[in-house]
């Protein structure tokens, strides 16, 4: 039996799989970065909802990769949770 990685590092050898997986690294990362920050803050989905006014359902559903966001939904995020938003180009 295989591992994910390398699984992952097999599936990668193919240009458009490898291609689809670089695209959505900006949107694991945030939504990586935005669980990892509200759980730093000890909040809930519920309780970033009622401080940004951000649906919660939208909060959900940016924490788990089902819908595209924009930079000032996440802004209001950042700022929701006492945090600045930035994004780098690296």
């Amino acid at each position: 039996m295989t591992t994910f990685r390398e699984h992952l590092q097999e599936k990668l050898l193919n240009s458009e799989f490898q291609e689809a997986w670089e695209e959505s690294e900006g949107e694991y990362q945030a939504m990586k970065a935005l669980v990892s920050a509200r759980g730093n803050a000890g909040i809930t989905q519920k309780e970033l909802s009622e401080t940004t006014g951000i649906p919660q359902k939208t909060i959900s559903k940016i924490e788990t990769g089902n819908t595209n966001t924009t930079v000032n939904t996440l802004a209001k995020i950042a700022k929701g949770l006492g945090k600045d938003l930035r994004i780098e180009f690296v």
